[in-house]
Protein backbone atom coordinates (compact mmCIF):
# COMPACT_ATOMS: atom_id res chain seq x y z
CA UNK A 1 0.00 0.00 0.00
CA UNK A 2 1.38 3.38 -1.04
CA UNK A 3 -0.11 6.61 0.25
CA UNK A 4 0.67 10.29 0.67
CA UNK A 5 -0.79 13.77 1.03
CA UNK A 6 0.33 14.80 -2.47
CA UNK A 7 1.72 13.22 -5.62
CA UNK A 8 3.03 14.59 -8.91
CA UNK A 9 3.44 12.07 -11.72
CA UNK A 10 4.57 14.64 -14.25
CA UNK A 11 3.20 14.64 -17.77
CA UNK A 12 6.44 15.34 -19.71
CA UNK A 13 4.59 17.53 -22.23
CA UNK A 14 3.92 20.11 -19.51
CA UNK A 15 7.61 20.48 -18.66
CA UNK A 16 8.23 22.52 -21.80
CA UNK A 17 6.74 25.65 -20.27
CA UNK A 18 8.43 25.19 -16.90
CA UNK A 19 5.19 24.30 -15.12
CA UNK A 20 4.36 20.73 -14.17
CA UNK A 21 0.98 19.03 -14.46
CA UNK A 22 0.38 15.56 -13.07
CA UNK A 23 -1.05 12.52 -14.75
CA UNK A 24 -4.28 11.34 -13.14
CA UNK A 25 -2.73 8.02 -12.14
CA UNK A 26 0.82 6.85 -11.38
CA UNK A 27 3.03 5.61 -14.18
CA UNK A 28 4.66 2.20 -14.25
CA UNK A 29 8.08 3.80 -13.85
CA UNK A 30 7.02 5.83 -10.80
CA UNK A 31 5.70 2.72 -9.06
CA UNK A 32 8.82 0.80 -10.01
CA UNK A 33 10.91 3.57 -8.49
CA UNK A 34 8.92 3.27 -5.27
CA UNK A 35 9.41 -0.50 -5.22
CA UNK A 36 13.14 -0.09 -5.79
CA UNK A 37 13.31 2.41 -2.92
CA UNK A 38 11.87 -0.31 -0.70
CA UNK A 39 14.52 -2.84 -1.76
CA UNK A 40 16.61 -3.31 -4.88
CA UNK A 41 19.82 -4.93 -6.02
CA UNK A 42 21.24 -5.11 -9.58
CA UNK A 43 20.69 -8.87 -9.42
CA UNK A 44 16.91 -8.47 -9.68
CA UNK A 45 14.45 -6.65 -11.91
CA UNK A 46 11.18 -5.45 -10.37
CA UNK A 47 8.01 -5.64 -12.47
CA UNK A 48 4.80 -3.78 -11.60
CA UNK A 49 1.80 -5.95 -12.46
CA UNK A 50 -1.18 -3.90 -11.29
CA UNK A 51 -2.16 -0.80 -9.35
CA UNK A 52 -5.53 -0.30 -7.66
CA UNK A 53 -6.76 3.27 -7.22
CA UNK A 54 -8.13 3.42 -3.68
CA UNK A 55 -9.16 7.06 -3.33
CA UNK A 56 -10.91 9.62 -5.52
CA UNK A 57 -8.67 11.33 -8.06
CA UNK A 58 -8.46 14.97 -6.98
CA UNK A 59 -6.08 17.69 -8.14
CA UNK A 60 -4.75 20.82 -6.48
CA UNK A 61 -2.74 23.62 -8.09
CA UNK A 62 -0.06 25.39 -6.06
CA UNK A 63 1.92 28.54 -6.80
CA UNK A 64 5.60 27.59 -6.61
CA UNK A 65 8.49 29.99 -6.09
CA UNK A 66 11.42 28.73 -8.16
CA UNK A 67 14.88 29.96 -7.26
CA UNK A 68 17.19 30.77 -10.14
CA UNK A 69 20.78 29.77 -9.59
CA UNK A 70 22.18 32.78 -11.42
CA UNK A 71 19.83 35.38 -9.92
CA UNK A 72 18.36 34.59 -6.49
CA UNK A 73 16.90 38.07 -6.05
CA UNK A 74 14.28 37.65 -8.78
CA UNK A 75 12.86 34.13 -8.52
CA UNK A 76 10.54 32.66 -11.11
CA UNK A 77 6.95 31.86 -10.29
CA UNK A 78 5.19 28.75 -11.60
CA UNK A 79 2.07 26.69 -11.00
CA UNK A 80 2.34 22.98 -10.30
CA UNK A 81 -0.74 20.77 -10.33
CA UNK A 82 -0.60 17.88 -7.85
CA UNK A 83 -2.78 14.93 -6.96
CA UNK A 84 -3.87 15.14 -3.35
CA UNK A 85 -4.69 12.53 -0.69
CA UNK A 86 -3.64 9.52 -2.76
CA UNK A 87 -3.57 5.84 -1.90
CA UNK A 88 -2.72 2.88 -4.12
CA UNK A 89 -2.47 -0.86 -3.76
CA UNK A 90 0.41 -2.15 -5.86
CA UNK A 91 0.97 -5.72 -7.03
CA UNK A 92 4.55 -6.41 -8.12
CA UNK A 93 7.09 -9.19 -8.48
CA UNK A 94 10.79 -9.51 -9.21
CA UNK A 95 12.78 -11.67 -11.58
CA UNK A 96 16.51 -12.24 -11.86
CA UNK A 97 18.22 -9.92 -14.32
CA UNK A 98 19.36 -12.17 -17.16
CA UNK A 99 21.50 -9.34 -18.54
CA UNK A 100 23.76 -9.56 -15.48
CA UNK A 101 25.42 -13.00 -15.67
CA UNK A 102 28.24 -11.57 -13.54
CA UNK A 103 25.85 -11.58 -10.56
CA UNK A 104 24.58 -15.15 -10.93
CA UNK A 105 25.98 -16.08 -7.50
CA UNK A 106 23.58 -13.58 -5.91
CA UNK A 107 20.45 -15.28 -7.29
CA UNK A 108 18.73 -16.58 -4.16
CA UNK A 109 15.00 -15.99 -4.51
CA UNK A 110 14.08 -16.87 -0.93
CA UNK A 111 16.51 -14.43 0.62
CA UNK A 112 15.66 -11.58 -1.75
CA UNK A 113 11.96 -12.14 -0.99
CA UNK A 114 12.57 -12.26 2.78
CA UNK A 115 14.51 -9.00 2.69
CA UNK A 116 11.87 -7.35 0.48
CA UNK A 117 9.06 -8.32 2.87
CA UNK A 118 11.00 -7.08 5.87
CA UNK A 119 11.80 -3.81 4.08
CA UNK A 120 8.10 -3.23 3.26
CA UNK A 121 7.16 -3.68 6.91
CA UNK A 122 9.77 -1.09 7.86
CA UNK A 123 8.49 1.44 5.32
CA UNK A 124 11.29 1.02 2.81
CA UNK A 125 15.06 1.18 2.94
CA UNK A 126 15.16 4.62 1.32
CA UNK A 127 12.77 7.57 1.37
CA UNK A 128 9.60 7.06 -0.67
CA UNK A 129 8.59 9.81 -3.09
CA UNK A 130 5.37 9.99 -5.11
CA UNK A 131 6.70 11.23 -8.43
CA UNK A 132 8.78 14.15 -7.14
CA UNK A 133 10.91 14.74 -4.08
CA UNK A 134 8.56 17.20 -2.38
CA UNK A 135 5.80 14.55 -2.29
CA UNK A 136 6.70 12.24 0.59
CA UNK A 137 5.10 8.80 0.44
CA UNK A 138 4.54 5.96 2.88
CA UNK A 139 4.39 2.22 2.27
CA UNK A 140 3.01 -0.67 4.28
CA UNK A 141 2.19 -4.31 3.52
CA UNK A 142 -1.32 -5.20 2.33
CA UNK A 143 -3.20 -7.91 0.48
CA UNK A 144 -3.98 -6.71 -3.03
CA UNK A 145 -7.72 -6.42 -3.69
CA UNK A 146 -8.83 -6.15 -0.07
CA UNK A 147 -10.75 -3.20 1.31
CA UNK A 148 -13.04 -0.79 -0.47
CA UNK A 149 -11.72 1.33 -3.34
CA UNK A 150 -13.38 4.46 -4.70
CA UNK A 151 -13.36 3.18 -8.30
CA UNK A 152 -14.46 -0.39 -7.64
CA UNK A 153 -16.73 -1.43 -10.50
CA UNK A 154 -15.74 1.57 -12.63
CA UNK A 155 -13.81 1.73 -15.91
CA UNK A 156 -11.90 4.67 -17.33
CA UNK A 157 -9.47 5.44 -20.14
CA UNK A 158 -6.58 7.87 -19.61
CA UNK A 159 -5.19 7.99 -23.14
CA UNK A 160 -1.55 7.77 -24.17
CA UNK A 161 0.75 7.96 -21.16
CA UNK A 162 4.37 7.35 -20.43
CA UNK A 163 4.88 3.77 -19.30
CA UNK A 164 8.54 3.92 -18.34
CA UNK A 165 12.15 3.98 -19.46
CA UNK A 166 14.31 1.26 -21.00
CA UNK A 167 17.67 1.29 -19.22
CA UNK A 168 20.75 -0.49 -20.64
CA UNK A 169 21.18 -2.83 -17.66
CA UNK A 170 17.63 -4.13 -18.20
CA UNK A 171 17.63 -4.43 -21.98
CA UNK A 172 21.23 -5.29 -22.82
CA UNK A 173 21.35 -2.35 -25.27
CA UNK A 174 23.52 0.75 -24.81
CA UNK A 175 20.56 3.03 -25.28
CA UNK A 176 18.00 4.88 -23.18
CA UNK A 177 14.46 4.74 -24.58
CA UNK A 178 10.99 5.79 -23.44
CA UNK A 179 7.90 3.57 -23.58
CA UNK A 180 4.32 4.79 -24.15
CA UNK A 181 0.98 3.01 -23.86
CA UNK A 182 -2.77 3.59 -23.81
CA UNK A 183 -3.63 3.47 -20.09
CA UNK A 184 -6.95 1.92 -19.08
CA UNK A 185 -8.56 1.24 -15.73
CA UNK A 186 -10.98 -1.66 -15.35
CA UNK A 187 -12.90 -2.26 -12.14
CA UNK A 188 -10.68 0.30 -10.42
CA UNK A 189 -7.49 -1.57 -11.39
CA UNK A 190 -4.85 -0.68 -13.99
CA UNK A 191 -3.04 -3.72 -15.40
CA UNK A 192 0.35 -2.80 -16.84
CA UNK A 193 1.86 -4.57 -19.85
CA UNK A 194 5.39 -5.87 -19.43
CA UNK A 195 8.02 -3.39 -20.67
CA UNK A 196 8.87 -5.51 -23.71
CA UNK A 197 5.16 -5.59 -24.66
CA UNK A 198 4.68 -1.82 -24.83
CA UNK A 199 3.45 -0.86 -28.28
CA UNK A 200 5.34 2.45 -28.60
CA UNK A 201 9.07 2.79 -27.86
CA UNK A 202 11.10 5.88 -28.73
CA UNK A 203 14.92 6.02 -28.37
CA UNK A 204 16.29 9.01 -26.47
CA UNK A 205 20.10 8.77 -26.50
CA UNK A 206 23.02 6.39 -26.09
CA UNK A 207 23.74 5.24 -22.55
CA UNK A 208 25.94 2.58 -21.00
CA UNK A 209 25.02 0.37 -18.06
CA UNK A 210 26.65 0.95 -14.69
CA UNK A 211 29.15 -1.74 -13.82
CA UNK A 212 28.48 -3.99 -10.81
CA UNK A 213 30.32 -7.07 -9.58
CA UNK A 214 30.23 -9.33 -6.54
CA UNK A 215 33.43 -7.63 -5.39
CA UNK A 216 31.76 -4.19 -5.29
CA UNK A 217 28.33 -5.03 -3.81
CA UNK A 218 27.19 -6.93 -0.75
CA UNK A 219 25.67 -10.28 -1.70
CA UNK A 220 22.19 -11.29 -0.60
CA UNK A 221 23.64 -13.91 1.77
CA UNK A 222 25.53 -11.23 3.68
CA UNK A 223 22.46 -8.96 3.62
CA UNK A 224 20.33 -11.74 5.08
CA UNK A 225 22.75 -12.46 7.91
CA UNK A 226 22.95 -8.74 8.75
CA UNK A 227 19.16 -8.39 8.92
CA UNK A 228 18.08 -11.72 10.39
CA UNK A 229 21.16 -13.25 11.94
CA UNK A 230 21.72 -17.00 11.63
CA UNK A 231 23.76 -18.72 8.97
CA UNK A 232 24.33 -17.72 5.37
CA UNK A 233 22.82 -20.99 4.12
CA UNK A 234 19.45 -20.45 5.85
CA UNK A 235 16.49 -20.74 3.42
CA UNK A 236 18.76 -22.43 0.85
Amino acid sequence: MVSGDYALFTDPITKLGGEKFTYQVPTYQALKGIAESIYWKPTIMIYIDKVRIMRKIEEETKAIRLLKYNDTKTPDLAHYTYLRDVQYQVLAHFEFNQHRPDLVKDRNINKHLAIMNRSIKRGGRRDIFLGVRECQGYVEPCEFGTGEGYYDGKDQTFGIMEHGLNYPDETGKDQLAVRLWNAKMEEGVITFPRPEACPIVRPLHDLSAKSFAMTTIRGVDEEYVTLFGGEANDLG
